[in-house]
């Protein structure tokens, strides 16, 4: 038997799997971003009314929840990369961020510095955090801290994702280890997307996965 004819493909073999890992490395270190801003189409075809805050907290003539959907729709446009941190500044500067950044983002649109808000919320009581030394540059991007602080500053809302017209843009869910903003744009069954940012990997900012989670932990909306 030729021996070319099997050491060609042997190394063609090698090299394509060598390939596939470099890409897979290069997404996982932010050098290549594959994750789409292209929005959802809204497939739910009965009109919900909009939940319009009261409050517009920024004073920029547009009510706390439509900036906070908006703020985080502005945020992923930016195709941050997802990369766990520190940044003596608090929030990320340099294109690369994780989950509680879009929900952190999305608020400062609508004029809550939750850098701020959850540093002083530690300090009144770091006991219900369970954190030993407070860092206002850090608290705030942890999913459990910011557990904590919706629960004692927000309206809590359903958890059941299928009482649809509960469920409205710029509401906040939470996860067991995850957080996101939920989208205006619904699924067929009028469940809505949520905007999120979960891993180097994820194919779409804003997802359909409120019916594929059984550990939604929160649903919360900025009072």
């Amino acid at each position: 038997m030729n021996k070319r004819k099997i050491i060609l493909p042997l190394l063609g073999g090698v090299l394509i799997f060598f390939l596939i890992l470099a890409f897979i490395f290069a997404v996982y270190e932010g050098w290549i971003q594959t994750t789409s801003t292209k929005r959802p189409a809204d497939r739910y075809g009965e009109n919900i009314p909009k939940v319009i805050s009261e409050k517009d907290t920024d004073h920029d003539g547009i009510d706390d929840q439509t900036d906070i959907l908006q703020g985080a729709l502005s945020y992923i446009q930016t195709r941050p990369k997802y990369k766990s941190r520190y940044y003596a500044s608090g929030y990320p500067d340099d294109g690369y961020g994780v989950c509680t950044d879009v929900v952190a983002y999305g608020l400062k649109a609508a004029g809550f510095d939750l850098q701020k808000l959850v540093d002083e919320d530690i300090k009144v009581d770091p006991q219900a955090y369970h954190v030993d030394r407070a860092d206002a540059n850090i608290d705030f991007r942890r999913v459990r801290n910011l557990s904590v602080f919706f629960k004692n500053h927000a309206q809590a809302l359903t958890l059941d994702v299928h009482d649809i017209s509960q469920w409205q843009g710029g509401d906040i869910v939470i996860f067991e280890n995850h957080i996101g903003i939920v989208s205006d744009r619904r699924n067929a069954r009028g469940v809505p997307y949520v905007i999120h940012h979960n891993s180097p990997f994820q194919i779409n900012y804003e997802e359909d996965i409120l019916e594929k989670r059984d550990d939604i932990t929160g649903h919360y909306r900025m009072e």
